[in-house]
């Protein structure tokens, strides 16, 4: 199993989510560790080669942007409350300049 890492502020990000919402990113998140795909993702390829996101609906919209392309761990991006049906431009660019910083 990979191990997990949080880029930036993604960790303390993710525990601002509700506890609901903050379970079900914990389970899919380990499913990835585990080499499988989350039960709701779509590819992010506008952030890197490799990056998904994880969408959680309970209490709201919420997305967890990774990359597990890498042997050695799940790296993960971003996570963040989607208010609206796209995607925040604010959101992308912090992804990708995350994206940068481990070597994407």
């Amino acid at each position: 199993m990979k191990s997990l890492r949080f880029v930036g502020s993604s960790i303390d990000d993710l525990k601002d989510f509700p506890a609901e919402a903050r379970r079900a990113a914990g389970f899919e998140l380990h499913s990835v560790q585990c080499g499988l795909m989350p039960s709701d993702f779509k590819p992010m390829l506008h952030i890197g080669s490799g990056a998904y996101e994880i969408r959680i609906k309970l209490l709201g919209e919420w997305r967890v942007i990774y990359v597990a392309k890498f042997d050695d761990a799940v790296y993960v991006l971003h996570a963040f409350q989607k208010k609206t049906q796209k995607t925040r431009q604010e959101d992308i660019e912090l992804a990708a300049k995350r994206y940068k910083q481990i070597g994407g």
